[in-house]
């Protein structure tokens, strides 16, 4: 059985906290012969900048790029408000992207059958939701140049953020998108905005070419992205993959995490292309929410989202589709005994903290693994 070798970023906030839970299942997993996992750690975020005064230093990029995943918590916090720009602690976070060439992030939305109640919307319309949201995660507005602050006088500024996209970023997103579908329900959804701006108009043309010569079994439709967000809280249920750009990717895909309930409830992957030579790529997991520094060291914060990641690497980096299951399958079974974090907490349900909720993920694996 090979070594898969782990690098852990537990960043910033609820970060370690939830990491902690992450660490407990991979030995787990290693002393029950379900794999081999070696990890490293390093900074990212504000723990980085306080450390280096950088939010990623260039030796921690070059582990990441040596690694065979990388798993990663939260950065971010009040703390860092005052950081020179280019040394926020998402900087950290946009270089790894970046460096690591991690293009396409994965956002399943997924609701547990014991909380469907704890979704905003009603049962009937949550119940059995299981959609991707795929975002396009290293061009448009938040990569564009120029990006730029200038004062024109007279107490006024002006500010640019540029949206940019080539034919190859959408041609590589749609593949991954049509990809995904023809494993799932087979249906994609791109959504732009075609009507008011350019890259809309590129977007929309070229994810309607690589379907016409790739991906004709697949079904395919055009929303205009703020159609999209209404109807993902009117009848989620009726999208499968939803293929979006950077900025839109990044807002739907935080709609999409409370139709689940709670955003430390939703997992992602970035990931990279496939080496021709090695079969391999870079990838990067983590956790949708924020670091949420007004609970952290509480041991109060949600790890299913990040506990729900790692099991998204076993199954996009190394293939561990049974392992992953089992934690899915574990994760759902702790949440049906009434287990619940404070976020998620409802009447009747039993409120515990974040290491319990690990533990009890990891007593429902072994149940399930007799």
């Amino acid at each position: 059985m090979p070594t898969y070798n782990l690098l852990l970023l537990p960043g910033d906030g609820i970060g370690p906290e939830v990491m902690a839970e992450v660490r407990k299942l991979i030995a787990w997993m290693n002393s029950h012969g379900m794999g081999t996992f070696a990890t490293e750690e390093g900074l990212c975020g504000g723990c980085a900048y306080d450390a280096h005064g950088v939010a990623v230093t260039d030796e921690v990029v070059e582990k990441a790029k040596a690694a065979d995943a990388v798993i990663f918590g939260s950065v971010g916090g009040p703390k860092w408000d005052k950081v020179p720009y280019e040394h926020r602690p998402e900087a950290g976070l946009l270089r790894l992207r970046k460096d690591l060439q991690l293009y396409a992030n994965l956002r399943p939305a997924v609701t547990y059958p014991a909380l469907a109640d704890a979704s905003s919307l009603k049962r009937e319309l949550v119940e059995g939701l299981d959609i991707m949201i795929l975002r396009e995660l290293t061009g448009g507005v938040y990569f564009g140049e120029p990006k730029t602050i200038t004062d024109l006088g007279n107490g006024q500024k002006r500010a640019v953020d540029t949206q940019v996209y080539d034919t190859y970023e959408i041609e590589r997103i749609a593949r991954v998108a049509f990809e995904l579908a023809r494993k799932r329900r087979n249906k994609v959804t791109s959504m732009e905005k075609r009507n008011v701006m350019k890259t809309g108009v590129l977007w929309n043309e070229v994810v309607g070419q690589v379907h016409a010569r790739e991906f004709k079994d697949v079904q395919l439709e055009h929303v205009l992205a703020d159609a999209g967000a209404m109807q993902l809280v009117r009848n989620p249920k009726q999208f499968d993959v939803i293929v979006t750009d950077n900025l839109f990717g990044d807002m739907l895909s935080d709609v999409a995490a409370m139709l689940t309930g709670s955003l430390g409830m939703l997992a992602s992957a970035s990931l990279g292309e496939v080496d021709p030579k090695t079969k391999k790529r870079r990838a990067l997991y983590e956790p949708v929410h924020g670091s949420a520094p007004d609970i952290a060291g509480k041991g109060i914060a949600n790890p299913i989202a990040m506990i729900a990641s790692f099991a998204m690497a076993l199954r996009y980096s190394f293939g561990m589709i049974r392992e992953t299951d089992l934690i899915e399958a574990a994760i759902a079974a702790a949440l049906a005994q009434g287990l619940r974090t404070a976020d998620i907490a409802s009447a009747g349900m039993q409120t515990i903290g974040t290491a319990a909720m690990g533990d009890a993920i990891i007593g429902e694996m072994e149940k399930l693994a007799a």
